[in-house]
C-alpha cells in the first residue's frame, strides 16, 4: 500500500498494526512534527464544533497526495482542509453551508504586516458609525446598556478595509459573545445561571474599557497566531470557497484528486444554530440564518437511497423508538447519497473521518456502514486510523440530557481511506 511506503517510513517507525478488519490504532497529533500542537497558528483562532485537528490533514497529505492533486472538503466547518494544504503546496476547495467559513478563512490565511493596534481601539471609539443587526431577540440576549457601544464598535469594523478587517472581525466576535447573555462556554446560545452572574457583574463594573482591553487583547493575540501560521511558510495556491451552500444538493464541476472531510455528526449537527449570533453580526438577515438552518441534516427531508451494508439494517432494528430511527435513516440518506454523488468525480482517495457517534446508548459503526455502501460503487477500503479524542472543547455534563444517563461520548474517531479502483 502507498501509504508504507513513504519516506519516512512512518509504518515502521512508530510500530502500527494493523488489525484483521483494517483498522490500525493512531494519535495523528504525535505524527506531524512541523505542527506542534493542535491550537497551532490560525488552526484555532475560533471555538468551531467538532472541528478536524490538521494533523489528520497533514497525515493525508503527507501520506497520499502527490505534487500536483487537488484537495476537497465538502462539508469544510472551520475550514481547516484548506488552511492545512497550503502549507504543503496543494489547490483545494471547501464548500460549507455556514456562511461563518468565509471569514474563518480570510483571517486563518492573512499574511501579517504592521497594524497599529492602539489607533484602531482610538477611532472605534470615536466612531459615529452604527450597525444594528437584522435580529428580532437582540434584547433578549444583549442588556440595554451595552447595545449602543455595540453597534458603534461593529459599525466602525464593517467599514474597514478588507486587509485591516479581518485582524478584527473575529476578536469582536469573541468579545461581543462574552457580553451577551450567552454561555460562551456552550456550543449553542444558552443563557445560563453562570452567563447571567457574568453579565449582572459587569454591569456593575467599568465595563465600557473592559469590553476596548478585552477586545485588544483578542486583536494581539489573533496576530501572533497569524505570524505563527506563516512561519510554516504557507504557499499561494489555488483555491475556491463556496459558503452558505447545500452540500447535499451541490455538484462538483470539475475532478479532484482527494476528498478530505468530517461530515457532521450524528445527533450533534446543529452548527448554524450554533453560530447564529456571530452570524447576525456579521450582518447576516434573520430569514436567511432562519433558511439555512431548515437545510442541517436533522431538520430537513432527505430522499431515500438504497443502502447497501448489512450493518445499517442490523442497527437500525435495535433502535427502538421511531423518531430516533428516522433520524438514523435521514443521516445516512444524506451522507451516502452525498458520498457516493461527490466520489464521481474524485479520481485517487476519499478519506472520510467519522467517530462511532450514539443513538442512546447504541454506538453506531458510522465508519463500516460507509465503507460496506462504497465499496459498491469502485471504491475500495484501504485501512481505518483509529485516532483517540484527547481533548474536546464540546459541552460537557454528567448526564446525557437526550437520554438522562450517564454521558458516555465517543472516545475515538475513525479516518477512512478509500482509493478508487
Amino acid at each position: 500500500m502507498y501509504y508504507k511506503n513513504k519516506q519516512l517510513n512512518f509504518w515502521k517507525e512508530k510500530n502500527l498494526e494493523e488489525d484483521s478488519s483494517g483498522k490500525v490504532s493512531i494519535l495523528f497529533r504525535e505524527t506531524i512534527p512541523e505542527i506542534p500542537s493542535t491550537t497551532y497558528g490560525t488552526f484555532s483562532i475560533y471555538k468551531y464544533p467538532a472541528k478536524f485537528i490538521p494533523q489528520v490533514i497533514a497525515f493525508v497529505l503527507k501520506n497520499y497526495a502527490k505534487t500536483g492533486m487537488k484537495i476537497f472538503d465538502p462539508f469544510a466547518g472551520y475550514g481547516t482542509v484548506g488552511i492545512a494544504s497550503r502549507i504543503y503546496g496543494y489547490d483545494y476547495e471547501l464548500w460549507d453551508l455556514n456562511p461563518i467559513i468565509d471569514v474563518i478563512h480570510k483571517t486563518a490565511t492573512l499574511k501579517p504586516f504592521p497594524i497599529d493596534l492602539n489607533r484602531i481601539i482610538i477611532t472605534m471609539k470615536n466612531s459615529s458609525k452604527e450597525f444594528i443587526p437584522n435580529w428580532s431577540n437582540l434584547y433578549y440576549w444583549y442588556p440595554e446598556e451595552f447595545l449602543p457601544t455595540l453597534f458603534n464598535a461593529w459599525g466602525f469594523v464593517h467599514s474597514l478595509p478588507e486587509n485591516i478587517k479581518y485582524f478584527v472581525l473575529l476578536p469582536l466576535i469573541k468579545v461581543t459573545k462574552y457580553f451577551s447573555y450567552d454561555d460562551e462556554k456552550v456550543h449553542k446560545l444558552y443563557k445560563s445561571k453562570y452567563s447571567k452572574r457574568k453579565i449582572e457583574n459587569l454591569l456593575k463594573e467599568d465595563w465600557k474599557n473592559q469590553f476596548y482591553s478585552m477586545l485588544e487583547k483578542e486583536i494581539s493575540l489573533l496576530y501572533k497566531k497569524i505570524v505563527e501560521y506563516n512561519n510554516l511558510k504557507p504557499k499561494d495556491v489555488n483555491y475556491k470557497i463556496k459558503a452558505g451552500i447545500d452540500t447535499l444538493e451541490e455538484e462538483l464541476e470539475s475532478e479532484i484528486n482527494i476528498l478530505i472531510t468530517s461530515p457532521p455528526y450524528l445527533q450533534a449537527q446543529e452548527y448554524i444554530r450554533s453560530t447564529k449570533m456571530e452570524l447576525f453580526w456579521l450582518g447576516y438577515d434573520e430569514n436567511y440564518v432562519r433558511e439555512l438552518s431548515k437545510k442541517e441534516i436533522p431538520y430537513r427531508k432527505v430522499k431515500k437511497i438504497d443502502i447497501f451494508s448489512d450493518k445499517y439494517y442490523r442497527y437500525r432494528e435495535k433502535i427502538e423508538e421511531e423518531h430516533l430511527r428516522n433520524l438514523y435513516d435521514q443521516y445516512f440518506y444524506a451522507i451516502l447519497d452525498t458520498f457516493t454523488k461527490l466520489g464521481k468525480n474524485v479520481t485517487d482517495y476519499m478519506c472520510i473521518f467519522v467517530g462511532p457517534a450514539k443513538i442512546r446508548t447504541l454506538s453506531i459503526p458510522i465508519d463500516e456502514i460507509i465503507i460496506e455502501h462504497l465499496v459498491n460503487f469502485g471504491w475500495k477500503h484501504e485501512i481505518t486510523f483509529v485516532d483517540t479524542i484527547v481533548s474536546r472543547v464540546m459541552f460537557k455534563s454528567n448526564i446525557n440530557p437526550a437520554s438522562g444517563l450517564k454521558d458516555d461520548r465517543i472516545s475515538t474517531e475513525h479516518l477512512i481511506i478509500l482509493s478508487k479502483k
